[in-house]
């Protein structure tokens, strides 16, 4: 830090200043005291330092530290007892972003069985409505009864870029998504988003076009972290700005299954939105309720597109 013309600096009566310590009123915007580069408005109920979403957890009242939850200060029980819980509800763990590395870790080791056993096994299990497929001699497809297409197609790639691209924006917005939500909450939006996607492509897309890639369910993960930072009174400029780019290059490259991109962002947001604001007292209930509503929407879709095709 440079000096002001004229002479030293004058003394802080106060004392140093520390940027990072909550009894400091002194910071116009408080960050986070596990990620420093992070502003928030809210604090631990219990020691008052400032947390992300990432690391905020709902308690009896208001939101609680990662340490005070471990430490079991915020309980005020015998340990276990009345355990806090995310922002949604979910159980909080020790590594909040374990469901996210697992996901990953699936798409690469099946883009990786893609590359070692070829084009079979992508045409196999990529997402298809109906059409002869001359490596595999046979008609193949969702309508022909292969059901498993609509969830497999969401962890195979068609190229290094296409991973690539798909499992960073993964990293980025669904840890912190798994954090706040909690990890059954999480893999319920994830894969209910996926088969939204996976439905509607089949729906209007044309029946010998494949598709594959996890792009709908991040998608649903972008609608439900639009629904919590709303929720959290955060700055949405930025994952609005994200959701708008992946929008246009949706509508606007060649090649991209557009259906199951807006599948996935219409499930994210109807399941995030009941994730988060779902009333404390029936919350599993209303949560879980959605997902059902979701998944019911799927079956309806598939069941119609089939009727078409056969």
């Amino acid at each position: 830090m440079e000096q002001a013309p004229g002479g030293p600096a004058p003394r802080d009566p106060q004392g140093p200043h520390d940027p990072h310590d909550p009894r400091d009123g002194r910071r116009a915007t408080p960050v986070c005291y596990r990620h420093p580069g992070r502003q928030t408005g809210i604090r631990c109920t219990r020691c008052e330092r400032p947390i992300c979403p990432e690391c905020m957890v709902s308690a009896s009242v208001g939101f609680q530290c990662p340490d005070c939850v471990r430490s079991g200060s915020g309980t005020g029980h015998a340990p276990g007892a009345n355990r806090p819980r995310t922002v949604a509800g979910g159980t909080v763990t020790a590594d909040p972003r374990l469901v996210t590395k697992v996901i990953v870790g699936l798409c690469v080791a099946a883009y990786v069985v893609q590359k070692v056993v070829g084009d079979q096994f992508t045409e196999r299990f990529e997402m298809l409505g109906l059409a002869w497929v001359p490596d595999l001699g046979s008609l193949q497809g969702v309508a022909e009864g292969q059901w498993y297409r609509l969830l497999t197609a969401m962890f195979l790639h068609a190229s290094v870029m296409h991973i690539g691209f798909n499992m960073l924006s993964l990293w980025w917005i669904g840890g912190p998504l798994e954090a706040a939500l909690g990890r059954a909450r999480y893999i319920a939006l994830y894969f209910v988003s996926g088969l939204a996607g996976s439905a509607l492509s089949y729906l209007l897309a044309a029946q010998n076009q494949p598709s594959l890639g996890a792009s709908g369910a991040i998608f649903g993960l972008f609608g439900a972290t639009a629904i919590l930072m709303r929720r959290l009174n955060y700055d949405m400029r930025p994952v609005i700005a994200l959701l708008v780019i992946n929008l246009i290059f949706t509508f606007t490259w060649a090649g991209i299954a557009w259906q199951a991109h807006v599948g996935g962002l219409a499930g994210g947001l109807v399941v995030g939105y009941a994730m988060v604001h779902a009333p404390r007292e029936r919350r599993a209930l209303v949560q879980y309720g959605a997902c059902a509503v979701v998944l019911a929407a799927v079956l309806v879709i598939v069941l119609v597109r089939t009727a078409q095709l056969t």
